[in-house]
This record gives C-alpha cells, structure tokens and sequence, in this order.
C-alpha cells in the first residue's frame, strides 16, 4: 500500500508532463506552419503574378527565320520569363479540345493565327508595367495584335495586397493564441504539483532552487517539442511536395533551417517564460489557497 501512492503520484506527474509536451508540439506544429507560410508569402506572391502574360498574335504567313528572330529578341529581354510559339494547327487543336467539336470542318478553313505566349516575372506584373510593355510589343513588325487580361491583372494585385496585409495581422493574433496555449498548458502541469513547491518552501528552499527544475524539465519538453513539430512540418511538406512546388522552394535549405531555429527559439522562450511565471504565482501562494 505504501508504494502504490509514490507510484500512483510519479504516474500522474509523467502524464501530465506528457500531455504537456504534446500539446506544445501540436502548437509549435502550427507556428512553424505560420512561419513557413510567411516566409513563403512572396514567393506565392511571384508565383500567383507569374501566371500573367501576353499573348502575341503574329502576322499571316511569317517567315520562321521572323519568328525565330522574334523569339530571340523577346527572351533577351529581362522580363520575360518563358515564351510558348502555338502554331495555327496547334491553336486549332487546342481550340478543338476545349469546343469538343471539329470548326474547322464546319468554316472549312482555320481562321486562327499563329502566336507566342509571353509570360513575365513578377516585378513585371502591375499595371503600369503592363501597359510599358505592351506598347513596346505592337510596334514589333512581327506582331499583329497583343493581348492580356487587364481585369485579370487589377483582381490579382489587388488581391496580393489584401493577402498580404491579412496575414500580418493573422500572424500576430496567432502568436498571441499560441502563446497563451502554452502558458495554459504550462500553468495546468505546474499547477498539479503545487502542493510539492509548497512542501519545498516549508522545509527552507529558496525560490530560485524550487523554481529550477520546473523551469529546466519545461525547457527540455519545449526541446522535444520543437523537434517533434519540425519532423511533423516536414514530413507534411515532403507529402504533398509535388503539389506545393511552385510556392515552396525544397532545395532552399537555409529558408528550411531558419525555420527550425525560430520554432525551436519560441519553444524554448515561450516554456521558460510561462514556467517561470506559473511557478512564480504558487510560490507567493499560502497553503490554504492552494485548496482552491
């Protein structure tokens, strides 16, 4: 009977402990989630922009000596990114496809012209660099027309913007919320033994002595936690690695260790911090208000 109690004591202390770490590596999980996904943002950003583009209608019957000039000349540009020729019978395919019917049976001719599809880098991408740039390609004896999705344009710059700004203040009422889980959590684990810190301050122990091991076991658990959470992180994003490629640069290793030290930095700051201040408030404690 008597070692039943000291076993039953030392079982709920290590499940509380326990609890403790998990919860801090599911909220540690999700800051480094966060910060990825800011880390990230302008690369979204780029990748989102990147998608606009001209598409050049070139002349009836160019030579392809003309279009391979045209080419060459586009992509010494510094803001092209990529350029796509469609020849008029891989329009007309294209165009099949999308119609699931034959038009050109049915006009018996292909009316669609030869193009290049031009797409820029982001810097490139507002609107008043949109209009540059295109007036410096209707002037090319090579093209007929230019066209681009100006309405498109304004709906993702404006768009960009209000991202931008909403994940500012998302991310700092997220570090609030993940601040005060932790501390929660802390609170709970350190409350549960509140009766030991007192018994600790009845025999003589100072605070600073009675705090230390709290605050050391909650800066270990804060350790494990970050781990944890960053072998979580990355095996989430090596899942579905194919599907975040354009928004997620993998071999960018620095960006990848950056995130670990922050999320294992706030581990080890937000334990520290909320440990000191929970074993704090039952130091001050008298014993009959720990009944309550």
């Amino acid at each position: 009977m008597g070692k039943s109690k000291p076993k039953k004591l030392k079982e709920r202390i290590f499940t509380s402990w326990l609890t403790s770490m998990v919860s801090i590596t599911l909220v540690l999980f999700l800051l480094g989630l966060l910060v990825m996904i800011l880390f990230n943002a302008g690369r979204l950003s780029d990748y989102v922009r990147e998608k606009i583009g001209f598409t050049l209608v070139l002349r009836e019957d160019l030579p392809g000596q003309e279009i391979d000039k045209l080419q060459k000349a586009l992509t010494a540009e510094p803001w092209v990114k990529s350029l796509r020729y469609i020849d008029k019978e891989s329009a007309a395919k294209e165009l099949e496809t999308e119609l699931g019917e034959d038009f050109t049976g049915f006009l018996g001719f292909n009316p669609l012209f030869s193009s290049l599809e031009v797409k820029l880098f982001a810097p490139y991408t507002h609107s008043d660099s949109l209009a540059l740039i295109e007036k410096d390609l209707i002037q090319l004896p090579q093209v007929r027309e230019v066209f681009y999705q100006r309405s498109l344009v304004s709906v993702i710059n404006e768009n960009v913007r209000r991202i931008s700004i909403f994940l500012l203040i998302f991310s700092g009422l997220m570090l609030f919320v993940f601040s005060v889980l932790i501390n929660n959590t802390i609170r709970i684990s350190v409350y549960s033994q509140r009766f030991i810190i007192n018994n600790m301050m009845l025999v003589g122990a100072t605070r600073r002595f009675v705090r230390r091991p709290f605050v050391n076991k909650s800066i270990m658990y804060g350790i494990y936690g970050a781990l944890l959470s960053s072998l979580l992180l990355a095996a989430l994003m090596f899942t579905y690695k194919r599907e975040l490629s354009g928004m997620i640069d993998f071999n960018d290793f620095l960006l990848m260790g950056l995130v670990f030290l922050i999320v294992l930095a706030m581990g080890i700051l937000l334990s520290w911090i909320s440990t000191h201040i929970a074993v704090n408030r039952f130091l001050k404690m008298k014993f009959d208000e720990m009944f309550f």
